[in-house]
């Protein structure tokens, strides 16, 4: 094993300092049982460990935790684990969003206050992934992303059964009467049957992918299942790659560059990808610099094709999709087509063509061919612009219905997800197969925290009239497992007097994704003559965490972070008090 010691770690101003200083922060350590020759230079390693019960889908990142401990003791360093908060979409109220920022808050500190040398991330559910991945770029140590896995494929009575996207669908059959209470609560059970996040290509699946995408994921580990063997010897491998990253001052902004977070966006269109990445990419490229707005989502997508045939917007689950070649055989695909750069460093210290050389697709039906792909060039994320979303909006082509993504219809206005629901199933509901239901207030700011709402469920008397899909128009997100034709992240939002908080019932909307345009077909004067009664709704909070997210949440083309923590601080520590 190669000799780690190094005086000059930036670990040794805690273990190596000299006098009362040093004797303590050395004393405190060894009463976990540590030996001295621990404290001798070697690089120590920050385990960042997001394991949490109330989490579900981190629950069983303790066990991963274990393992990059022996790759760190395997490579000669010093492996330390420490806990974060969890931020799960599955319990967390009004949204895990809303705490997003608090968690890469949290990661940013916890690093850079501690003696760490480099991090390992372990993240699960789908707002730890960009939280942790925020929280490190802005403190620049070397580190390594280790997404826990999703679980097994689901099954149901023959059928496979996808996490989220069959809620939605479980929904509409009880709605509907094509299933009963009884059989909903047995189907539970049967869609979430191991460790590990959501199996369909959700946000939790996309981020994983995006996090190997940008090169700070070791190859092939976004696909790994929770509880496979394999996922724990890639745990085990970034814990003896990292202590590597530290001797080659491989940092995050090494790697998040420009050309990286270009090669995310279009895997994610490949990959059928959550349009939460949108959100969570702008962010991350905020905290290291990077220029990122909007349409570089839409301009860099026009010719990927969808090559991952996955719910919510195809067949297969992350099960199928790790047998068939995983994200190296999507990245080996896009490579070969020119459509990626193969040049930007990763965590493996190779380039993103070194990494995928050896990859192999399998079969044509999960991962396909460039040459035949599963929805043609086009069908990604597309940004919409006009009166209606001057600053963007975003629509999922590949999970929409083809007929309504030119749609003229007349508005029906609800002023928050709460009302919409109240009255969903009303039989006497105004509402036919060309309305545009408008959804508002459900914003960064203004629900707050923009949570998943915007995929509301279809009225009811829509659905028993055999109407699967409308147009749905929300300031706020759509889960990465939820489908429909559904735009989203209209910017500026509502509640910062966006023109969404101008429409009415009966407002013609036109949509015009081929165009990509959202208007209001109502002249400019009235409008104007609306703005003028319009008043910002009254501030709910005086006081803490959910008072400082809204008076610094920036909108959603600005990634919903907070506008202090763009940039980096780097690594320095607060003075010595001892």
């Amino acid at each position: 094993m190669t000799d780690r010691r190094n005086t000059d770690r930036r670990s040794q101003a805690w273990f190596g300092a000299q006098g009362r200083s040093g004797m303590l922060y050395r004393s405190w350590m060894r009463n976990q049982g540590f030996g001295h020759e621990v404290f001798d230079g070697r690089p120590v390693i920050g385990i960042a460990t997001s394991a949490s019960e109330l989490a579900p889908c981190n629950a069983h990142l303790t066990r991963v935790a274990e393992a990059v401990k022996r790759g760190v003791w395997q490579a000669g360093g010093l492996p330390l684990q420490f806990p974060t908060m969890a931020t799960g979409e599955t319990l967390m109220r009004p949204t895990a969003m809303l705490y997003r920022n608090l968690m890469a808050m949290e990661v940013e500190e916890l690093i850079r206050a501690n003696p760490l040398d480099g991090v390992v991330l372990l993240s699960g559910c789908d707002k730890t992934t960009p939280a942790m991945l925020m929280g490190a770029a802005s403190v620049d140590l070397p580190a390594v992303m280790v997404t826990g896995g999703p679980m097994l494929n689901g099954k149901y009575r023959g059928q496979e059964v996808g996490s989220g996207t069959h809620v939605w669908k479980f929904e509409e059959d009880l709605k509907t009467g094509r299933m009963t209470e009884e059989e909903c609560f047995f189907a539970e059970g049967c869609m979430a049957r191991s460790n590990g996040h959501c199996m369909t290509m959700g946000t939790a699946s996309t981020m994983a992918c995006v996090a190997e995408a940008l090169g700070m994921q070791l190859p092939g580990s976004a696909a790994w299942p929770a509880v496979d063997s394999r996922r724990m010897e890639t745990a085990q491998a970034a814990g003896r790659r990292v202590v590597d990253m530290v001797e080659e001052e491989l940092r995050p902004s090494r790697i998040l560059t420009r050309e990286a977070f270009e090669n995310a966006i279009r895997v994610n269109a490949a990959i059928g990808g959550s349009t939460n990445a949108v959100i969570h990419l702008t962010a991350l490229a905020g905290r290291v610099g990077v220029e990122l707005g909007p349409d570089d989502f839409d301009a860099l997508v026009r010719e990927v094709p969808t090559l991952v045939n996955l719910m919510p917007s195809g067949t297969y689950l992350m099960e199928d999709f790790c047998y068939a070649g995983g994200l190296p055989a999507v990245m080996a695909e896009l490579l070969g087509g020119g459509l990626l750069h193969g040049g930007p460093i990763t965590v493996t210290g190779r380039t993103v063509a070194e990494n995928t050389a050896p990859a192999e697709r399998v079969g044509s039906d999960v991962i396909t061919p460039l040459d035949a792909p599963f929805q043609p060039a086009g069908t990604g994320i597309a940004v919409l612009r006009g009166n209606l979303c001057p600053d963007g909006a975003v629509i999922k082509q590949s999970a929409a219905s083809p007929h309504l993504l030119t749609h003229r219809g007349p508005a029906r206005v609800f002023d928050s997800p709460e009302a919409y629901h109240a009255v969903a199933d009303d039989p006497d509901l105004d509402v036919d197969e060309n309305t545009v239901v408008v959804i508002r207030n459900a914003g960064p700011k203004g629900y707050p925290g923009m949570p998943e709402v915007s995929n509301v469920p279809l009225p009811a008397k829509l659905l028993k009239a055999g109407i699967t899909d409308m147009v749905r128009v929300c300031d706020g997100r759509m889960s990465g497992t939820g489908y429909g034709t559904v735009v989203l992240h209209v910017t500026p939002e509502a509640a910062v007097g966006g023109p969404l908080a101008l429409v009415r019932d009966g407002d013609p909307v036109v949509l015009d994704v081929p165009g990509r345009t959202l208007r209001l077909d109502v002249d400019d004067a009235e409008l104007a003559r609306r703005r003028e009664e319009w008043t910002p709704p009254a501030e709910r909070y005086v006081s803490g965490y959910t008072w400082l997210y809204t008076q610094h949440v920036e909108q959603a083309d600005r990634g919903a972070d907070f506008g202090f923590l763009r940039g980096g601080r780097g690594h320095e520590v607060p003075r010595d008090s001892h």
